[in-house]
């Protein structure tokens, strides 16, 4: 009886490049069902607050700059 061969996690920077390319809507269909194999859900969910909180602190430091500057 042959047994299934491990599911290959993705390293966390792997992760970070999806949801990076995923805020952008761009991604190629293979790089996709590649990422949909090998990415772990919870590691997607982490990395998307990351990014997320990445966002928003670029804005508040943006508008913060703007306001300094008027």
């Amino acid at each position: 009886m042959d047994e299934p061969t491990p599911r290959r996690q993705a390293s966390f920077g792997a992760t970070m490049k999806a949801v990076f390319w995923s805020f952008f809507g761009v991604r190629k269909r293979k790089d996709y069902e590649h990422d949909a194999a090998n990415l772990n859900p919870i590691a997607v969910i982490v990395g998307a607050l990351v990014g997320v909180a990445l966002f928003i602190g670029l804005l508040v430091l943006a508008v913060h700059v703007a306001v300094a500057r008027s």
